[in-house]
């Protein structure tokens, strides 16, 4: 499906019914990140599934965490979305977190994969790798990655939802910068995946699955 928001077209993909959750990916990927995920919570859930701008189905367009925050916050509002759970992984784990501070009555409850506060939350060989890879070939996703975000620590306190945060025990976010957000975030739950990469659990869904559905009462 197709929507105008924000002054852009994006796609989404919407199934199942009941409270709406909004699953947002990381850079480079789409919607389809979350296939198997979006069958399983179909049964409890309205589940909307977007690409974000210039990924995906979604238009081309400028790149930033500020208007990807737009972009989803325009979504929720032009559908008249009750306090959605959202639910992002890296890119969108970050957006998640951005929504969250600006838009606190759009949100119902939180769920944080593999998100960072400043490009420093990355881990120095991550960081390195992504530098590397756009002086080879330019990608604006890439530079966005090692350029951004700069989230105040301190605004993280403002977030009063149910939050879960996810990370893998072999993530490329640093330690540090996860028990940071769960520190700042009040009554913050925080489950490390053992074994885990920054990605592996989220595109294995069924271990994915099994993360959320306590938290989402499953």
């Amino acid at each position: 499906m197709q929507i105008t928001v924000n002054q852009i077209q994006l796609y989404y993909e919407k199934r199942g019914r009941g409270p709406a959750i909004i699953l947002l990916h990381g850079n480079g990927e789409d919607h389809t990140l979350f296939e198997t995920l979006m069958w399983r919570l179909a049964p409890h859930f309205t589940v909307y599934a977007l690409d974000s701008r210039g990924h995906g189905q979604s238009a081309m367009a400028a790149l930033s965490y500020d208007l990807m925050t737009a972009d989803v916050s325009a979504f929720i509002h032009q559908l008249n979305l009750d306090r959605p759970t959202i639910l992002g992984f890296s890119d969108g784990g970050i957006v998640a977190l951005m929504l969250a501070i600006a838009h606190p009555e759009q949100v119902g409850r939180l769920i944080v994969a593999g998100a960072n506060l400043t490009p420093t939350g990355l881990k120095w060989t991550a960081n390195l790798g992504f530098y590397l890879a756009f002086l080879f070939n330019r990608d604006p996703k890439l530079k966005m990655m090692f350029n951004a975000p700069h989230i105040n620590p301190q605004d993280l306190t403002k977030i009063t939802v149910p939050t879960l945060v996810l990370a893998g025990g072999r993530d490329l976010i640093t330690p540090r910068e996860t028990h940071r957000i769960v520190q700042l975030i009040p009554d913050a739950q925080l489950l490390i995946l053992p074994g885990e990469s920054h990605s592996s659990y989220i595109r294995d869904n069924t271990k994915l699955y099994a993360a959320i559905a306590p938290f989402l009462g499953l």
